[in-house]
């Protein structure tokens, strides 16, 4: 199947398959991220963790993914988007085994830090690898691909934990051989993981990194399997022409002595993207997602239950951003996104803020207001996967130079985990020491915020070739 775009013969059928072993990464992102929300009462009962404890074992994963996200960039410039890619498929396999056998803490968490490292990898490469495959005039809708896998992954690893719960009787009951359920809820991730890792075997290697290490029959054969021979000899030129003539691509690029602080404009304008996707608040409802409604007074079925929605409206919303990304731009979609965030978390800190205390100070909402908050928690997942999720990774994976988008990636790779982090550790204090009604007002702010920085700072990248991205 081939479909005009360019004014090159494109080959959907292959640029579709690309694209489908690439975002499995995003599958296991999303699903390792996802598997975490219904294990944390086992967490807490197998190794005695306290909120802290609980928050750094949650937060152990982020901990690999800055890790992961930083070296992924400059490996993948050295070995190779599609090799780094195989390397994170391994931790990926490795570390859902250990984390459902491990009965130290120690282990659990080192094996949850491996993960990590395969998460942060997976989630830069894998949108940055579509950008470099897939046309211009199709490039955002490629690589929103990539947020439909991450929701899908959370939202199989919604469904698998709400069902193995349900079947065992809780998360902490004995299930198969033995495990508790929460232990199979890691191990189940062992599937996708395989067929991320045998699935990277037969997909090619990023033309673009091709012309940087100088294999240029390599990479003109990849461009013409996707664009035919005609189009193939004159993309090869226009991305060898993107390359510094004097070294290879290298970390120190993202530096200018006319930058702010040294470093570039535009990796600035990735790092506005990159850290605040995280300050809104997202991932509290996708990690703690379980216990941010067991908080709100409703029981865990019913918590696992909203998550699950959550997800299905997720996914749905990523197919509002196909269809505009590519059509709109991805500016308008962020501050669409800005805005309806902001809106929908002060609507959450009403309903938080009017709720009342039980004998043993937990917030209980009543029928109206646990009902506003579910309808305004879904809202702002939804403002946020038209916009912000799938449209920050489409960015960060298509707006830098050639020559510095593996170091870009790494800076802003490791700022976006660094600041996830931050937000998946500080959740379960902030809970419980601020209340959920400050706790959100926070993130409602970082909202509001966010649409001004995009405003000022943030440069549309919709049909710009990628030869053609300004540094």
């Amino acid at each position: 199947m081939q479909d005009k775009g360019q004014g090159a013969q494109v080959n959907i059928a292959l640029v579709s398959a690309i694209v489908a072993v690439a975002t499995i990464g995003g599958l296991l992102f999303g699903y390792d991220s996802g598997a975490v929300n219904g294990t944390q009462p086992g967490l807490t009962a197998a190794f005695g963790l306290d909120e802290a404890g609980l928050g750094f074992t949650v937060g152990s994963l982020l901990i690999g993914c800055i890790f992961g996200a930083f070296f992924a960039g400059t490996l993948a410039d050295s070995m190779g988007r599609r090799n780094v890619m195989r390397l994170a498929a391994v931790l990926f396999l490795a570390g859902a085994l250990v984390q459902g056998f491990a009965h130290d803490h120690t282990i659990f968490v080192i094996a949850r830090i491996c993960g990590g490292i395969a998460v942060g990898a997976a989630s830069v490469l894998s949108p940055a690898y579509i950008s470099e495959v897939a046309p211009a005039n199709i490039r955002g809708r490629m690589t929103t691909v990539q947020q439909i896998m991450i929701i899908s992954g959370l939202t199989a690893a919604f469904v698998v934990n709400y069902y193995l719960s349900a079947a065992a009787g809780s998360s902490t009951s004995p299930f198969w051989g033995g495990l508790e359920a929460w232990r199979w809820m890691y191990l189940m991730q062992a599937i996708p993981a395989a067929v991320f890792l045998i699935a990277l075997f037969f997909i090619p290697e990023s033309p673009r990194f091709l012309v940087a290490k100088g294999r240029l029959e390599q990479a003109t054969d990849v461009l013409t399997s996707i664009f035919g021979a005609a189009v193939a000899k004159t993309k090869i030129e226009e991305i060898r022409a993107s390359f510094s003539a004097d070294h290879r691509p290298r970390l120190a690029d993202v530096l200018s002595s006319n930058g702010f602080l040294g470093i570039r404009p535009v990796v600035w304008a990735g790092l506005v993207l990159a850290v605040f996707q995280q300050l809104v608040g997202i991932n509290v409802i996708f990690y703690y997602g379980s216990t941010l409604w067991q908080l709100a007074g409703f029981t865990e079925n019913d918590s696992l239950l909203i998550n699950i929605v959550s997800g299905a409206v997720s996914i749905a919303a990523c197919f509002v951003t196909i269809a505009l990304v590519d059509k709109i731009g991805r500016k308008p979609l962020l501050l669409i996104g800005s805005a309806g965030m902001a809106v929908a978390l002060f609507i959450m800190v009403y309903a938080f803020s009017h709720g009342s205390l039980d004998a043993s100070g937990k917030l209980v909402l009543s029928q109206e207001l646990g009902i506003i908050a579910v309808i305004a928690a879904n809202l702002y997942v939804i403002f946020f996967n038209i916009s912000w999720g799938p449209v920050m990774w489409v960015m960060l994976g298509e707006m830098f130079p050639n020559q510095i988008r593996g170091s870009a990636l790494a800076v802003c790779g490791f700022a976006q985990w660094f600041a996830n982090y931050l937000i998946a550790q500080t959740f379960p204090v902030m809970a419980s020491s601020w209340g959920l009604a400050a706790s959100y007002t926070f993130y409602g702010v970082c909202a509001a915020i966010s649409f001004f920085l995009v405003q000022k700072f943030i440069h549309e990248t919709r049909g710009i070739e990628l030869e053609d991205m300004k540094g």
